[in-house]
């Protein structure tokens, strides 16, 4: 995922850029025993957590897998009766858990002090403490993951010139198999609400696609690509860069953020042949370079982070429609020379909403007035890192994560229900180059 820099010198120039300053530590702690793995697994049909290879011996927390070639497109997936089959039907219980909670990492494995694949790990809800449990080897360049909705399965961009999206089942962490995305350096990636659908967007081409998901959680033949050719590349771009692929929270529109060509497209999703029929755009001002946009719970407004000229905007949504109308620039709060704000987190309870500031380093506060259609800044604290690339809250929203990708560290903060107010969880986790984390 870009920044200004970073966008300026398209796809892997960027990634190499920022990669290469990632930390060369380790993931933490030594790995668990059979017994807790094995607790661990029965408490949501997952595993724990991550560290670097090289603290881990072969057959103790890594799982080497090997990319499948691809097969003819699998049937869709019935998320609810995979679920049922699991024991993880409850979307509730994740909420409701007292015991440790998966982590999973994303890093680059081709940078120097990379990782050797996706970091597994475990946090303490009480707490916030990270725990490592090895590495799921077998993918390359993890930089973005998610999990499907019945929490059997994660996906696991690979951003290459050759851009993949890779399934991984977390009962025993075994590879599903990749597929190509048809584009270059995926960097993002969500699963349909729905569960039968991944979404991805490729920076380095400007491409969106889609692939289904089978009973297994495995992933089958592209179904459609996009190529976003309109409208013209923004000030100081080189072309499209699709950064984001998110589905609205009414479940009927997709909208895919492209910082290339200032632009928020809204696509129609056929849910029964996975293809993409574009209804709107939405510009934001020449240049602002839009990255990342999270919803608020209502539904009725969005947050848009600008990350090239540093602004972050509210948008008001549609649903009918799937319009989205951008407002105008707001201050990230930073105050350092150079900002390049990455990623909004919203509270679940669309109290407050936070943003990562790399250059400044810093997470800033707002409270969110007006039903969603207003945000406050509140003002600033210290990530305890060095450019946190993505931030991500626990699902109860009591801990926030921030991934940072220069220090190669995960920083977590308890968050204030009250107020909103960020106070550090204890020291940062080493975590070698993280740009993504992804507490369940």
């Amino acid at each position: 995922m870009g920044s200004g820099t970073e966008a300026a010198g398209g796809g892997l120039g960027r990634r190499r850029l920022f990669g290469a300053l990632g930390a060369l530590g380790a993931f933490g702690a030594a790995a668990a025993g059979p017994a807790a793995l094995a607790s661990l697994t029965a408490l949501a049909s997952l595993t724990g957590c991550a560290r670097d290879a090289s603290d881990v011996p072969r057959g103790e927390g890594e799982t080497p897998g090997a990319a499948p070639p691809e097969s003819s497109s699998p049937s869709p997936r019935a998320p609810e009766s995979a679920a049922a089959e699991s024991g993880a039907a409850d979307p509730g219980a994740s909420r409701r858990s007292v015991g440790p909670r998966p982590l999973y990492l994303g890093t680059y494995t081709s940078v120097e002090g990379g990782g050797r694949g996706i970091g597994v790990a475990a946090y303490d809800p009480a707490s916030g403490r990270i725990t490592g449990r090895g590495t799921v080897t077998g993918v390359q360049d993890p930089s973005y993951l998610a999990v499907h909705p019945d929490g059997r399965t994660l996906y696991a961009v690979q951003e290459r010139e050759g851009g993949a999206v890779t399934a991984v089942r977390l009962s025993d962490r075994k590879v599903l198999g990749t597929r190509s995305t048809g584009g270059a350096h995926p960097c993002h990636l969500s699963v349909h609400p729905g569960g039968r659908w991944l979404l991805s967007a490729d920076y380095g081409s400007g491409s969106v696609s889609v692939h289904p998901i089978d009973a297994t959680g495995a992933l089958g033949a592209r179904t459609d690509r996009v190529v976003h050719n309109r409208p013209e590349p923004g000030p100081g771009q080189d072309g499209p860069h699709a950064h984001q692929i998110l589905t609205a929270p009414d479940g009927g529109h997709v909208l895919a953020v492209d910082l290339g060509t200032d632009t928020v497209h809204t696509y129609r999703l056929d849910d029964g042949s996975g293809t993409l029929r574009e209804v709107a755009q939405a510009h934001t001002r020449p240049g602002a370079g839009p990255r990342h946009l999270a919803f608020h719970p209502g539904g009725r407004y969005a947050y848009l982070a600008n990350e090239t000229d540093d602004t972050v905007a509210v948008c008001a949504y549609e649903p009918s429609t799937g319009r989205l109308a951008i407002g105008g620039p707001q201050s990230t709060g930073a105050t350092a020379g150079t900002n390049y704000p990455a990623q909004f987190a919203v509270t679940p309870d669309g109290a407050y909403a936070y943003l990562a500031n790399r250059g400044d380093n810093t997470l800033a506060r707002y409270a969110v007035e007006a039903a969603g259609a207003r945000l406050r800044l509140l003002g600033t604290v210290p990530v305890d890192g060095d450019f946190p690339r993505q931030i991500a809250l626990s699902p109860d929203g009591s801990l926030l994560f921030a991934a940072n990708q220069r220090s190669g560290t995960v920083s977590v903060f308890r968050v204030d229900t009250a107020t909103g107010e960020l106070r550090r969880a204890g020291e940062p986790f080493a975590s070698p180059v993280a740009v993504c984390a992804l507490p369940l």
